[in-house]
């Protein structure tokens, strides 16, 4: 059964990380996915929206898919359905970005699977903008 990196862990992931790839992420404000990459993007990240029914979010340009993306990345935080987290994670692998975090409400074990058999770390059911704040924001 899959387990979460500890908190350690995730704050490691958090304190190395520069530049997010948020897959699924809206050009809406009114979304959480816009709502949650805005507040990280406040807290200094570079967000890279990837979503191919956009051109555009948060002042960066869109991409249709993580392999599109020319700039490197560290980690890739997914809002998208439970069922679409294996064909996400397939594309992931592909790619050198070691950190797939699917956002709250997010899990699929089959997923996690894909993951760790290519050497990546997988977060799943948790929001990276509220772990940030637990393990993150305001320590020294």
């Amino acid at each position: 059964m899959f387990e979460n990196p500890n908190s350690e862990q995730m704050a490691t992931i958090l304190k190395g990380a520069k530049t997010i790839a948020v897959v699924g992420l809206s050009d809406q404000p009114d979304r959480e996915s816009y709502a949650v990459a805005k507040e990280m993007q406040n807290r200094g990240y570079r967000i890279i929206p990837v979503n191919p029914n956009i051109s555009s979010a948060l002042g960066e340009k869109a991409y249709h898919s993580l392999q599109d993306i020319p700039d490197p990345y560290e980690i890739i935080n997914v809002f998208r359905r439970s069922e679409a987290l294996p064909a996400v994670v397939i594309e992931a692998n592909a790619t050198a970005c070691p950190v797939i975090w699917a956002q709250q409400g997010v899990y699929n074990e089959e997923a996690a699977k894909l993951a760790e058999a290519a050497g990546k770390t997988m977060i799943m059911d948790r929001c990276i903008m509220v772990m940030h704040s637990l393990f993150v924001k305001g320590k020294a």
